[in-house]
């Protein structure tokens, strides 16, 4: 790749694991890498804010007229995030827009900082942000990654693990300190473990521990739990006594409200 000049500047990140983190691997073209739909796009070569290298960004988060923004969905920054930033609450990159419009008083007169997992959403999102008219605007060159690798800052300020979308699921980010921010869906108890709902027409992210995965049949709610083609007690051949067995379990745990 570094031989063909077309990428001979591009910066290839690279983890090691124990085993594959890809099923498999498909290139295919494009348009647009992400996407936040705007009727005026983006030009990340043009437009886009700011690079601060892990060094710079660490201490620019210390300046109490700094305003940090997470870049990524509300599951992402549920597993882990910069201590202090603002969790927009979407689901999805491309709401990013709207919710900055309808909380915009939060930001007016501030610097801001924006991060994301590799750098790659922020290069749209900074650039969308100066479109719009805040001016000091900078970004984690490399993204979370790339600050959690860094020799000197060490992942610092970083509380959580970074969720990835392979199949570590997760990797840590601070290499002095392990704070858990994750809270298991059901008991509000600490957890960094992620599964996908059991009923395939809700499928939501939720953070749970492997206990009560068996327990509340992976299922996000009463509705998902009892749900006909729950995926849980598929691969688990639950016969529907099994199912009300379980379901008179989770009466007697304690939810927090």
């Amino acid at each position: 790749m570094k031989a063909d000049s077309r990428f001979s500047e591009m910066v290839f990140k690279v983890d090691e694991a124990d085993q594959h983190a890809f099923k498999k691997m498909h290139v295919r073209y494009r348009e647009e890498l992400v996407t936040l739909r705007l009727e005026k796009d983006i030009d990340p070569l043009k437009t886009t804010g700011n690079y601060l290298s892990p060094a710079e960004f660490y201490q620019a988060m210390q300046d109490p007229q700094t305003i940090v923004i997470d870049a990524r969905n509300d599951y992402e920054y549920n597993l882990g995030h910069f201590r202090g930033a603002i969790k927009p609450e979407i689901t999805n990159f491309r709401e990013l827009p709207d919710w900055i419009k309808e909380n915009r008083d939060q930001f007016e007169g501030k610097k801001i900082l924006t991060y994301c997992t590799g750098g790659i959403r922020c290069e749209k999102f900074s650039g969308w942000l100066v479109n719009e008219g805040f001016d000091n605007v900078s970004q984690l060159h490399g993204g979370i990654v790339t600050y959690g690798k860094d020799p000197d800052v060490q992942g610092k300020l970083w509380d959580g693990q970074c969720y990835v979308f392979d199949e570590r699921i997760s990797v840590p980010v601070n290499q002095t300190e392990h704070v858990i921010v994750g809270k298991d869906h059901f008991t509000g108890e600490p957890c960094e473990r992620y599964v996908n709902c059991g009923n395939p027409e809700c499928n939501k992210k939720i953070l749970c521990s492997e206990e009560n995965e068996h327990t509340f049949l992976r299922g996000c709610t009463h509705e998902c739990r009892v749900h006909e083609r729950n995926r849980y007690v598929v691969e688990h051949g639950l016969s529907a006594k099994d199912v009300q067995e379980r379901l008179e379990q989770v009466k007697k745990v304690q939810i927090p409200s």
